[in-house]
């Protein structure tokens, strides 16, 4: 059993000691898991960042993905997330004990991302598709955060920097807190969404076109639900000839097919492209300039918009 690099440092970045430990006994936990699913194991997934990651083949020989993470909020929220969906829009949670921090999750096959599709509206219309199938009203009693829990991390980046906003422009934190501020209070009825629903976490799959994986569970503005598939690849968006272009064009498209006001697709896309950076920068302390820089852009998309 090999644990791909980059997981080992997050782990310990986000966890701390907490991580260190987990770090330590996953090899007992993946031994456990193979026993009492009858599991076959492939090396892990390479790209997975914050929890083990590997396909394996069940006994009956069909294909399955187990995750395996250390135990915390955040796993729980997705756990419950993947069974409120239901197999609906996301792959199915087959096994599961969250308090073990263990899941076996459906495999998308073929797998391949939306991110590879190479036709950026194309991809933009598959993650409406299953914007539209994972769309379900708030369970009475749950456990997930809602869009105000998340955007209150911007209130940790003042602390953090003594009421300032450290490497941050001041200008995109004060925007960002005032745009968080104006949607949350105009929301509309609020509903359970996927709140990380981007290119690299919508796989091809057999039994529907695309299926989404690795919810975080959050509850809020269905529009919120836009934010992540506007802003990423986040990396790959500073780089290209006219990143404006793209991200005007991606504002009409969500906006024709899902129904949205184009300024509230503009400012929640903003607003959580600030806050991404700022978690990034919370876990890793190091200064995320290719988010900053699409935040910027967003910034201005949204004053063409409002």
């Amino acid at each position: 059993m090999k644990v791909p690099e980059r997981l080992a440092i997050n782990v310990r970045d986000v966890h701390g000691e907490t991580g260190v430990a987990w770090l330590a006994r996953l090899p007992s936990v993946l031994e456990k898991c193979s026993r009492e699913w009858s599991l076959t194991l492939e090396p892990p997934f390479e790209a997975a960042s914050f929890n083990y990651v590997a396909p394996v083949v069940r006994a009956d020989g069909s294909p399955a993905v187990l995750k395996v993470g250390v135990p915390h909020r955040e796993f729980t929220t997705e756990f419950e997330a993947l069974r409120v969906f239901d197999g609906r829009g996301s792959v199915r949670l087959l096994e599961g004990d969250a308090e073990r921090g263990v899941m076996l999750l459906e495999r998308a096959v073929p797998g391949t991302p939306v991110s590879r599709l190479g036709d950026d509206a194309k991809a933009t219309s598959a993650l409406t598709s299953v914007m539209r199938e994972l769309r379900r009203d708030v369970p009475a009693d749950h456990p997930f955060p809602t869009v105000a829990d998340w955007a209150s991390g911007l209130a940790k980046l003042r602390r953090e920097f003594g009421g300032g906003t450290g490497p941050f422009p001041p200008e995109i934190v004060n925007a960002a807190e005032w745009a968080f501020a104006e949607l949350i209070a105009s929301s509309p009825t609020p509903r359970l969404l996927h709140g990380d629903l981007h290119h690299d976490n919508v796989p091809a799959a057999e039994r529907r076109p695309w299926l989404s994986v690795d919810p975080k569970g959050v509850v809020g503005d269905p529009a919120y639900e836009t934010a992540a598939m506007l802003r990423n690849p986040v990396a790959w968006l500073p780089l290209q000839d006219d990143p404006a272009r793209i991200l005007r064009r991606r504002v009409e498209q969500l906006a024709d097919e899902l129904g949205f006001d184009r300024a509230r697709i503009a400012g929640w896309g903003f607003a959580q492209t600030v806050l991404a950076a700022w978690w990034t920068y919370e876990d890793h302390r190091r200064y995320d300039e290719a988010g900053i820089l699409v935040a910027e852009r967003l910034l201005a998309l949204l004053r063409e918009q409002v």
